[in-house]
């Protein structure tokens, strides 16, 4: 039989399905169990290979009966004709190459499936019901180690002393606004703010493209703040969008825009994924100004009806070409959809594919201002091919990294990250890692202690790292090469900052050397190239790097230095009227979340009092 060239078994030429004289191999019969051992028929008397094709069916696609719909498999085919509907069949309705991990947007989810650009909730393997035990479990379903971001308010401002003859004034920013700049620090706008808040504050769509660390977040926060204060808000719809790829750049757009907004007593909420969702849902409820998002958790809210945004009269998408790359594209379109009209104000590096799309499509005869196009910032910085040894590599980096200031090091993988990281703190150096594969909380404190200076070395991926927005970065050193050159100017982007100087460092292998050059030639940068050893005086003069490492570091001490804060637990509150956490004399089980299942009957003072008394005695009325 020539089908046994291509198939196992066949179903027609099996004997009875409850028949257990089956004389082929236990691995040949189709009721082999490649888990479990050999069974003939499971509670729905399916046979093994007439279940689901994701829990064990080995044999190729062509050969699998549930792939195969014209080629066997009758009984299955009938059972779909008929309508019934197994567990093998309930995600029929999606394309076969979009489920699981590579679904999209478009489909239904719900909170506790995963947001895989955006990290949103967990999988809908791990029960919330059977994890009551940990204690990094809030009551409310979140998870203790999550992002968390308030609001900040710069108190009372004197506007008494603000110049009207420079600065922001002469842009037409309210004097409250100009006094908040003041005290943070900010006096004087960039290139891109005084080309872009005009034409925003007048109403116009407003599409630029500036540099990373060239001011964009001012250009569109400034405008905003603008715009709104001139009018009260009518009712508790949001007023202004502004959209984030990550959920690292929506925090710190976050925290640049609220000190701000507090000036002119308008509300702001940080909406991303990894934060829990009752707050940002409750302030959806009590009514809010200004909305900063990642597109991921936006939507969910959207799908979920907690979320409306037909109110939106200006909407900002930064670094919408990050957006195009992790494929959220979609997510935004529905997003604008449910905005409608409205002033649009959108940043990008490029304006090519998926972006001048969105462009055409949803901006009004936008205003184009391009100040410090990317290569032209990478150009300003000094760049470095240094072609080393492979068994000299990690030494290297940690000579490298050896140095005073803030020092970025790019690894390709997750897995590579951590891995750097760990031989960096080996040879005493205080580095950690920032990946998508560290939950939000881990990642949030991580970057807090880079900015702040406690961790001097970030060892971060691409995609990570295009959430960081810290001024006084000196050096990126590219131990692993970018996959492009778009790649290479935006790892170089993150030095040489709002005019500061910086170096860009990549260290070379032999086998790479053609495709570095290639990256070089497409970015437009010239570096100087060096072959470099261990010691060498190059290396310290252009790292600034000290080549004597200090002893290694203990996990302790670096735990203690991203360690989360304490936390507690949310809950009812004690022992009161039933609650939680103590124990209560109706309650023989404690604070235990299901002790309501084996609770004496309720009785009342008089009745428990005949019953002690009835056995133990009279007692004396302080007793009760």
């Amino acid at each position: 039989n020539t089908r046994h060239t291509y198939r196992r078994d066949d179903r027609r030429d099996r004997m009875d399905r409850r028949d257990w004289n089956d004389q082929r191999g236990a691995r040949d019969r189709a009721s082999h169990d490649f888990e479990a051992g050999p069974r003939d028929w499971d509670a729905r008397g399916r046979g093994r290979y007439d279940g689901d094709w994701r829990r064990g069916d080995r044999r190729g696609s062509s050969r699998r009966d549930d792939w195969r719909d014209d080629h066997g498999n009758e009984r299955n085919n009938a059972r779909r004709d008929r309508g019934e509907r197994g567990d093998w069949h309930q995600d029929d309705a999606e394309p076969r190459n979009e489920r699981r991990g590579h679904e999209r947007r478009e489909h239904d989810r719900s909170r506790d499936r995963w947001d895989r650009h955006n990290g949103g909730g967990r999988g809908s393997h791990d029960s919330r019901s059977g994890r009551r035990d940990r204690d990094d479990w809030h009551a409310d379903g979140s998870d203790a180690d999550t992002m968390e971001w308030k609001a900040t308010d710069l108190g009372e401002l004197d506007t008494s002393t603000v110049n009207h003859e420079g600065g922001f004034s002469t842009l037409g920013v309210p004097d409250p606004i100009v006094a908040a700049l003041a005290a943070t620090g900010i006096d004087e706008p960039f290139r891109i703010q005084i080309a872009a808040i005009p034409d925003a504050i007048s109403g116009k769509d407003v599409l630029g493209r500036a540099s990373t660390g060239s001011g964009k977040t001012l250009a569109f926060s400034v405008p905003v703040l603008t715009r709104l204060s001139a009018e009260q808000r009518a009712d508790r719809r949001p007023r202004a969008l502004v959209l984030s790829p990550t959920r690292e750049l929506a925090m710190q757009i976050a925290d640049v825009i609220s000190p701000l907004a507090s000036a002119m007593h308008l509300s702001t909420i940080l909406v991303a994924g990894g934060m829990s969702y009752g707050p940002q849902t409750k302030a959806f409820k009590r009514g809010v100004d200004i909305v900063v998002a990642t597109p991921g958790r936006l939507v969910d809210l959207l799908e979920t009806g907690d979320a409306d945004l037909s109110g939106v009269q200006m909407t900002v998408l930064d670094e919408a070409d990050h957006m195009a790359d992790l494929g959220f594209m979609q997510a935004v379109g529905a997003i604008l959809d449910a905005v409608g009209q409205g002033q649009k104000l959108l940043f990008s590096a490029t304006l090519d594919g998926a972006v001048n799309k969105l462009v055409r499509t949803y901006m009004n005869d936008p205003v184009t201002h391009e100040i410090d196009p990317e290569r032209g910032s990478v150009a300003t910085m000094t760049h470095h091919a240094f072609q080393v040894k492979p068994h000299e590599k990690v030494s290297l980096m940690a000579e490298i990294s050896h140095r005073a200031g803030h020092t970025i090091v790019f690894a390709r993988t997750q897995r590579g990250a951590s891995r750097m990281a760990e031989q960096l703190r080996e040879a005493g150096v205080m580095a950690g890692a920032l990946h998508g594969g560290l939950t939000q909380g881990a990642r949030a404190r991580v970057l807090a202690a880079f900015k702040e200076g406690s961790l001097p070395v970030l060892v971060a991926t691409d995609v990570a790292a295009r959430g960081i927005d810290v001024d006084d970065v000196t050096l990126v050193l590219q131990v692993d090469p970018p996959m492009n050159s778009k790649d290479y100017l935006h790892r170089a982007g993150r030095t040489a900052r709002a005019g500061q100087d910086g170096a860009v460092i990549s260290l070379i292998l032999p086998h790479q050397r053609r495709t570095m050059a290639r990256i070089y030639r497409s970015a437009g940068v010239h570096p100087e190239e060096a072959q470099v050893r261990l010691g060498d005086e190059h290396v310290a003069q252009v790292a600034h790097c000290t080549p004597a490492l200090d002893a290694p570091i203990a996990q302790e001490e670096y735990d203690a230095v991203v360690a989360p804060k304490p936390q507690r637990r949310k809950g009812k509150g004690g022992g009161r009227r039933n609650g939680h956490g103590r124990y209560h004399h109706n309650d023989r089980r404690g604070g235990r979340d299901d002790s309501h299942a084996q609770r004496r009957p309720r009785k009342d003072r008089e009745q428990a009092r005949r019953d002690h008394e009835a056995r133990y005695g009279r007692a004396g009325n302080d007793t009760w």
